[in-house]
């Protein structure tokens, strides 16, 4: 069966703050552009951060990476909190909405939401379920996927046709219980990058971000966003 296909998001606020908005999320958190990773232009970004949504290509030599990390992984195993919402991606190009339903899943205790917010209603039925039944549930879930597609219209770049492959993808990282994790729909299991704290969250986040840039280090297809308190 032909897996379902969305537009693809921009990592774009403006973008990211209306779909959230639209998705019955109050404003007091909200994407921000990470200008650059040097410390004078982090500490441009509003603090606390929860959350950081990075903009990648997806590159031969980056498959190969996720290959061996995924080997690794496999072999020494790795310790993930049961806390940690994470969902797979089953659909094509809908990596932005995975990565903001995994940034505010993850905070969803600051997080204030309308009565009938969609995306409240999503995280509350999806919270017993498993990755692959999360991803299933995005699937017949209206609400979110017709959000996504007014969000995809909306950016500063045309929306490329439904059909055309996309190369760049969104992860998004997270600090649940003192450890940062990298939630990629594309990936089997969340990854666990080590102990951070809400004060050193920003710079850990931009740490890994520096990881996945020197792996290709003559692409230039590189943004990231920071979900900030407004």
């Amino acid at each position: 069966m032909e897996p379902h296909r969305w537009l693809p998001l921009e990592a774009n606020p403006d973008v990211t703050n209306q779909f959230l908005k639209q998705l019955g999320i109050h404003p007091d958190w909200q994407f921000v552009d990470v200008y650059g990773m040097e410390p004078e232009l982090l500490s441009m970004v509003p603090r606390p951060v929860c959350a950081v949504l990075l903009l990648f290509p997806i590159t031969e030599k980056y498959e190969t990476f996720r290959t061996e990390e995924e080997e690794r992984i496999k072999a020494k195993g790795q310790d993930v909190k049961s806390s940690v919402y994470f969902m797979k991606q089953t659909i094509n190009n809908p990596c932005g909405t995975i990565g903001l339903i995994h940034a505010i899943a993850n905070n969803r205790e600051k997080m204030n939401f309308e009565t009938n917010s969609s995306l409240k209603k999503f995280l509350e039925d999806s919270l017993s379920m498993t990755p692959e039944e999360r991803a299933k549930y995005l699937e017949t879930y209206e609400a979110i996927r017709v959000t996504h597609e007014s969000s995809a219209h909306e950016g500063q770049t045309e929306a490329p046709s439904i059909d055309e492959k996309v190369d760049l993808h969104f992860i998004a990282l997270v600090n649940v219980g003192g450890h940062l994790y990298e939630l990629d729909g594309r990936k089997p299991f969340p990854i666990n990058h080590g102990e951070t704290s809400d004060d050193s969250f920003l710079e850990d986040a931009i740490e890994v971000c520096k990881k996945f840039m020197e792996r290709d280090p003559e692409e230039l297809r590189f943004n990231a966003i920071a979900l900030s308190a407004a």
